[in-house]
This record gives structure tokens, sequence and C-alpha cells, in this order.
């Protein structure tokens, strides 16, 4: 979002052509019970506020600035440390407007935000996940920390619904991207929403995942870019996505072991297995090295819409779904 929101009216164009965004939109899940969230949702019952916050920082316009409020945790005070100010934000506008979705809305006119963020449902979910020795764990904390692979996950309640918004803006879409994130946590959560994965299989649109640059102990321990895209179509249930995004760029020696150290390393590139599930790979150098491993926003951007230019992608108002 990050990279893509550069695109929009209004910014100055990286590409220097006409490959403009007219509408952004940013679904996320409401999962989150750790930390200042997970605290927010148990004494207020309300949807867990971290991620969206997150999405507010990085479509923001003056993103130096709001990254600093937002994501500013209190460090003493009775019941605020540990919060941060942008959650806190989030829990005042919801009991103001008395809806989650409305406050997300609010929050986003008054401080620009350049897209549109819809929480992917409305409905207070946990998750459950089923470990490959057939025991169950529940909530988003526990399914990080485990050290057993996991072999299915589920949504309670499993019937819950999407917003309206997010169906129209799924239809509507020219491009539709998911991830990078964490892969049980954060991105099949939203593809076990009843709606949106058969929204996304009905769509038109380009549909790409960006595979995650390493594996994730807890989570995709030892998972190869087959394993990431196999493990998303089986929670949707069904076969989603034209091409999957993977990094070609070597990750430095230093940083390889920092994250052994924690048993985590770069993600196999099995590029006979990701065809062989339908999925075309796209290889391109998209690391960017700091103190981890991220995605590089404005290399990710140019590639995404080169994809889509290259399909052929002609309709007067482009609109992306990340």
């Amino acid at each position: 979002m990050r990279g893509l929101k550069a695109y929009l009216p209004g910014i100055t164009n990286p590409l220097g052509r006409q490959a403009k965004i007219f509408r952004l939109t940013a679904v996320v899940t409401v999962t989150d019970e750790g930390g200042s969230s997970g605290r927010l949702r148990r004494d207020f019952r309300i949807l867990p506020p971290g991620d969206i916050r997150n999405c507010m920082v990085a479509l923001a316009e003056d993103e130096r600035l709001l990254t600093q409020l937002f994501n500013y945790r209190f460090s003493s005070g009775h019941g605020l440390r540990g919060h941060s100010f942008g959650n806190l934000f989030l829990v005042a506008l919801t009991h103001l407007t008395r809806d989650f979705a409305k406050a997300v809305r609010v929050s986003s006119e008054v401080l620009a935000i350049r897209g549109e963020i819809y929480p992917s449902t409305l409905s207070d979910v946990r998750l459950k996940a089923e470990q490959s020795d057939g025991r169950m764990i529940y909530g988003e904390s526990r399914i990080t920390k485990t050290p057993i692979p996991i072999q299915r996950l589920h949504i309670i309640p499993n019937r819950c619904r999407p917003l309206p918004e997010t169906l129209a803006a799924i239809q509507h879409a020219d491009l539709i991207t998911v991830g990078p994130g964490s892969l049980y946590t954060s991105l099949i959560p939203n593809l076990l929403v009843q709606g949106i994965p058969q929204q996304i299989a009905r769509s038109r649109a380009l549909k790409v995942y960006i595979c995650n640059l390493m594996t994730q102990p807890g989570e995709s321990r030892g998972y190869s870019a087959a394993d990431h895209v196999r493990a998303l179509h089986e929670h949707a249930g069904r076969r989603l996505f034209d091409a999957v995004i993977l990094n070609n760029c070597k990750v430095s020696t230093a940083l390889m072991r920092r994250y052994a150290a924690d048993g985590a390393a770069p993600v196999e590139n099995d590029l006979a297995e990701v065809r062989a599930l339908g999925v075309e790979p796209v290889l391109a150098n998209v690391l960017l090295e700091d103190r981890v491993a991220r995605h590089n926003p404005a290399q990710l951007a140019k590639l995404l819409l080169r994809l889509v230019e290259s399909r052929g992608v002609k309709s007067r108002e482009s609109k992306v779904e990340s």
C-alpha cells in the first residue's frame, strides 16, 4: 500500500506514465488478540484496531508525522502502558460513532488517508488451528508460536459475513493483491470470511500473491513458495491467483544468521511446483534490507502496475484491491 499510494491522483507518478490508480482499497483481518489490540478488544468489546492502524499509517499522505503519532506507545501510566495512540484513537471514535467501520472511515477522512480501509468482517471472530498432531489451538497469539505445523485454520464463528463495500471493491477491481504478511494469522483469515474468496474467484481482475521473503517460525517454518500458494488455495477452496511475486535477490549473510537464530530462512522458489498449481511465478528483486528483510514498496508497486499493463487492462478507472 505504501508503494501503490504514490500512483493515486495528485501524486507524482514514479513511472512517468499514465499508470494511475483511481481507487485503492485495503481489506484487513480482525483476529488480533495480543498486545494493545488484544487488551482493548477485551476491555471495550470492539474489534482489534492494530492492523487497521498500520494500514492508516501506510496510506497517510504525511506518513512520517502519522507514523510517529499513531505508533507512539505509552511507557507509563495506569492502564495506558503498552497502548499505542492510534489504537486509542480508533477506540474513542468507535464509541462516538457506535460503529467500528464508520470509525475507520471517519478517522481516515480526518487524517487524509489516501485510500479506503475496510475490516474483512464486523463479526467478533477468533482463530482456531488444527495442528498436524490432531490437536486444536485457539487464538492468534498461540498460533504464531506453535512449533507444530498447522494442518488447517478455522475462523469462529465460521459463518461471519464481509462488508458489502469489501465485496463491491473486489468486484470492480482491476488488480487484487494478497500479501505479504503472516500466512495463517494475516492472510488466510480474510479468505475464511464467507463471500470473499468466492468474489475474488469471480473477479476478472489480475490476482497476484506477493510471497513472503522469509519463512516464519510458528506459521510457515520450512514452507516453500508453492507451500504458501497451496495453503492459500486450500483454505479458499479454489484456485485464486494468476501470478505470484517471488524475490530473487539473496539476503545478506549477516541478516541470514539473525533469521537462522530464530529458525527462519528465505522462502525457496520452487518454480516447477508453483506452475503445477496453475500460478505463474514472477521473479524480481524486491528485497529491502534494514534490520529485517522487507519488500521494497516502490519496486513492488512498479512491478504490480507493469503486470497489469502487460495484461492489457485498459479500463478508464483502474482500481486496486490490496
